[in-house]
């Protein structure tokens, strides 16, 4: 029971971890990342879907995005769905492909860029303290229901804490990477 439980906290930690690598990857940090757009949808035959699934999307320069749609009637939705996003990007449509350049980042961008990673970083470590106090919790219930002993407890809470120790320390590696990448120039 208590083994489980820690499994399962810990696999919800690892999935944090995992959605925060995901975010900082649309991040955008100078060059041009087809994942930048992954998390862009439009309106595509009545439904919203990702910009990745009716285009393909390739970097054929650092700082180029070039998107080609599957279906060319769609350029005109994608344009808009990238125009109306939070990237401040601003599409170059010729009619087959869309372009897109990502500009130079100014000092006071990559500043932004920063408190964004750190936002993002904080708000990990916020879902993986919340796993660990729900850990916590159905390990007290197990004792209250005197399904453990007082040792059991003690020793499932430690563990479940190093575990959290663990993640944290993961997330603020990946975010201080990340604002490494985000201040090079």
């Amino acid at each position: 029971m208590v083994k489980d439980i820690i499994a399962v906290a810990e696999e919800k930690m690892q999935k944090t971890v995992s959605v925060l690598k995901q975010d900082l990857l649309t991040l955008k940090a100078g060059r041009a990342n087809p994942t930048m757009l992954d998390r862009i949808q439009m309106e595509y035959y009545g439904s919203m879907t990702p910009i990745n699934q009716v285009a393909n999307i390739s970097a054929p320069e650092p700082r180029m995005l070039l998107i080609t749609p599957w279906d060319k009637s769609s350029l005109k939705d994608i344009e808009r769905a990238i125009l109306t996003s939070d990237l401040g990007l601003n599409p170059n449509n010729d009619g087959s492909v869309i372009r897109l350049m990502i500009p130079e980042l100014t000092e006071e961008t990559r500043r932004d860029l920063v408190k964004k990673v750190k936002k993002y970083g904080e708000e990990s470590k916020v879902a993986i303290r919340s796993v660990r106090r729900d850990a916590n919790d159905k390990v007290k219930a197990l004792k209250k229901d005197n399904a453990i002993t007082e040792d059991e407890l003690k020793s499932a809470e430690d563990l479940i804490q190093k575990k959290t120790d663990v993640y944290v320390k993961e997330i603020e590696s990946i975010i201080d990477a990340k604002e490494k990448e985000v201040m090079k120039v």
